[in-house]
């Protein structure tokens, strides 16, 4: 059985669907005011990884992906380019999609962006204000609307909250965003009014204004998936704030538990350091393949290890893991190439423990690593066999067969 280690509980749980064949997955996506990083993908491949091996398990997915268009960054990243914020993030977007071809990620069901759901925005905003939770204060001339987490019983449970040190001093947050990881202890903001030369914003029932980021990804979920889900997943950072608060909105509006399950990918280090525009050590896609680096190369050093850990990029490393992959790749061509009429009852025995070897990892919470390299071991052994005329060519192409299912999830090997 397939055991996920849950953030919301801080323990390893057997995977369970609220449907028995049906898997829903919110998937954390990107703030499309700039492109997508190597250390982003990283999240984004767990996650590919993830869907996958739910697949494979014969679950019947449906994944949904945010695209965060609007957003005080995007309206400032557009205006010193001097484009729309429409022009900049669509760019962007292209690019991120562009790069899910390239890394074999598969494109999720739903790819949502922020600014074709204000309507469920609104909805939930109109249930928030209705039940108190929310309510309207003018900032800066701008009529705004809050959330007061001290109505919602259980906030902060993701980030696992002491909510008895909560501020006692009322204390209202106006940015979608503030820098760091530090939580901001007081009440955030829902929807941004608009003032009169302000230019993205929307005509609602609730006034002039746009939803702020902090309600996008519960509209965007609860529009498509409804509100009740099997997995939240997104990067690690978004333990702090976003989720919980993603999670108070769709349970103060619902009443019911907004995701049983929720994952967390860890930061890509570069060096030793986190990687970051002003340290200058950001690496997109293409800076690895002008190199010479393939695709799947790349996507491999990026899944090779524990998914919630951090991870370091040298290119060392990279080098050493493409080494790997590409040793594996010639020993199952090697293995694929098996001429015999006869395998030894030892063979037999290793074709058909393949796939075990694969799942027993892969069940314990993804662990792509050690699922690989008991790939590496029997392919290896096989490779020996094959060499030695121990190992039948009918078997051989039983054990490439059962290879290319389990490429189904890793897609590296073909």
């Amino acid at each position: 059985m397939l055991k996920l280690y849950n953030n919301l509980t801080c323990k390893s749980e057997p995977f369970c669907p609220v449907e028995d064949d049906k898997v829903k997955i919110y998937t954390c996506g990107p703030s499309v005011y700039q492109r997508p990083h190597i250390g982003n993908y990283r999240t984004f491949l767990f996650e590919d990884i993830l869907q996958r091996y739910v697949e494979y398990q014969g679950f019947k997915v449906s994944r949904l992906i945010t695209l965060t268009n609007i957003e005080d960054k995007a309206i400032t990243q557009a205006e010193k380019e001097g484009v729309t914020v429409e022009q900049l993030t669509s760019c962007n977007e292209a690019i991120f999609f562009e790069d899910f071809e390239r890394l074999r990620i598969k494109r999720p069901d739903y790819s949502v962006r922020a600014s074709t759901i204000v309507d469920q925005a609104v909805k939930l905003i109109k249930d928030l204000l209705n039940k108190g939770i929310a309510y309207r204060h003018a900032h800066e001339g701008r009529a705004n609307i809050y959330y007061d987490p001290l109505k919602f019983p259980g906030f902060g449970k993701l980030a696992h909250l002491n909510m008895k040190e909560w501020p006692k001093r009322k204390r209202l947050f106006h940015l979608d965003t503030y820098p760091g990881m530090p939580w901001n202890k007081g009440d955030f903001i829902l929807w941004h009014g608009c003032k009169e030369n302000d230019k993205v914003c929307w005509d609602t029932e609730i006034g002039r204004g746009r939803p702020a980021w902090n309600i996008q990804d519960a509209a965007m979920v609860t529009k498509h998936l409804g509100f009740e889900i099997d997995i939240g997943c997104g990067g690690i950072d978004n333990i702090v704030r976003h989720h919980d608060y993603t999670i108070a909105v769709s349970e103060a509006v619902s009443g019911k538990p907004f995701s049983r399950l929720w994952l967390h990918g860890g930061h890509l280090f570069v060096n030793g350091k986190k990687m970051s525009k002003s340290k200058g050590n950001v690496l997109y896609l293409e800076d690895l393949t002008s190199k010479g680096y393939r695709n799947d190369q790349v996507r491999f050093f990026l899944i090779y290890g524990p998914y919630a850990k951090k991870r370091n990029f040298t290119w060392e490393l990279l080098a050493e893991t493409s080494r790997i992959l590409d040793d594996f790749k010639a020993k199952v061509l090697s293995v694929g190439n098996a001429e015999s009429n006869r395998s030894s009852g030892d063979a037999k025995v290793l074709v058909g423990s393949v796939k075990k070897a694969f799942e027993k990892y892969m069940n314990d919470d993804l662990d792509v690593k050690r699922a690989f390299d008991s790939l590496r071991l029997k392919i290896s052994a096989l490779e020996g066999m094959t060499n030695k005329g121990k190992l039948s060519a009918a078997d051989a192409q039983k054990a490439i067969a059962y290879l290319r299912d389990v490429d189904q999830v890793l897609q590296v090997i073909f």
